[in-house]
């Protein structure tokens, strides 16, 4: 072949090179926009629209809300709502029950899920399958039915009353429902397999060498598990630490049933400024700052995991 044939098939490799190049990188860039793209749509859109609303007037009207701004373009809102939900002492409670009531569903639901997912990575492929699938079933069911099957179980002459009185620990039966303990149970129970599954995922993964060799460097069970199983299993425990408490947090069906009309959480107090107060701007800024409190805290908990993973210089 002449040179110059051996120039132009060896240009025409290169062009098709970097076009294969451009392209890879084309899709490359769409795949990373693409989750931009979707929180934008559905997260950043609604959340300006949600913050205007929290700056306007409630009024009788369709919609029941004063406009930002005026025909001038000029900013016609307030903060009255966020100065009231600071000011009211009710929404300050309601908050902190509502973080307690969470946070406390979150611990139980990692108590009883760790070992459950540390038992399930740990069993053999047959045993492990059916396993997973019954901590999946309830999801075949309707989340509201599963709800009002602990109606049924909690009630003054439920499964539970009954059996305590016919063992004869006590005598009558005693207040299970429209407690907060019933609302703590329904939490706990509704998303443990949020909890479970994340967990099984990162501990089905880590290497069993680790645990072994550090039982033959003389550590104990336990400080093999603090040293190895612990940090290995950080990632799992943030994420179902995320996926039970965010939900539960503004939880509302739960406590509407199991909790009774004194039972007021956030997703409580929400739903009634929206559908029987009619108050949106004021439900818009109860829905701001629960946002806040639940994104601050996922903003930092990223940063210092991010510090963690960061290699030592």
């Amino acid at each position: 072949m002449a040179p110059a044939q051996r120039r132009g098939v060896a240009g025409v490799t290169l062009m098709a090179g970097d076009t294969a190049f451009r392209t890879d990188q084309l899709w490359r860039r769409v795949a990373v926009a693409a989750p931009y793209l979707w929180l934008l749509v559905f997260f950043l859109a609604p959340f300006a629209i949600i913050l205007k609303i929290s700056l306007a007037d409630p009024i009788i009207a369709q919609p029941p809300f004063t406009q930002t701004f005026d025909a001038e373009g000029d900013f016609a809102g307030s903060a009255d709502n966020f100065r009231f939900l600071l000011t009211d002492k009710l929404y300050a409670v309601t908050y902190l029950r509502s973080v307690v009531m969470a946070a406390a569903a979150t611990i139980l639901c990692l108590a009883l899920g760790f070992p459950m997912a540390y038992g399930i990575a740990r069993s053999d492929a047959t045993t492990r399958s059916l396993l997973l699938l019954l901590i999946v079933l309830p999801f075949w069911i309707s989340f509201l039915l599963r709800v009002y099957a602990w109606m049924g179980l909690m009630n003054n002459y439920g499964v539970i009353n009954n059996l305590l009185m016919w063992i004869g620990i006590i005598e009558q039966p005693i207040q299970l429902m429209y407690t907060d303990f019933a609302i703590f149970v329904g939490l706990a129970y509704s998303y443990l397999p949020f909890m479970i599954l994340p967990l099984y995922a990162t501990l089905e993964r880590m290497d069993l060498d680790l645990i072994e060799a550090a039982q033959d460097l003389g550590a104990s069970r336990t400080r093999a598990f603090w040293d190895i199983t612990w940090p290995l299993a950080r990632p799992g425990i943030i994420a179902g630490c995320l996926l039970v408490f965010i939900p539960a947090m503004g939880e509302y069906v739960i406590p509407y049933l199991l909790g009774g009309p004194e039972a007021l959480l956030i997703g409580r107090v929400l739903f009634d400024e929206f559908f029987v107060n009619r108050d949106w701007p004021l439900a818009s800024a109860v829905a701001i700052v629960l946002l806040l409190l639940l994104v601050v805290p996922i903003v930092l908990l990223q940063r210092n995991q991010a510090k963690r993973e960061e290699p030592a210089t």
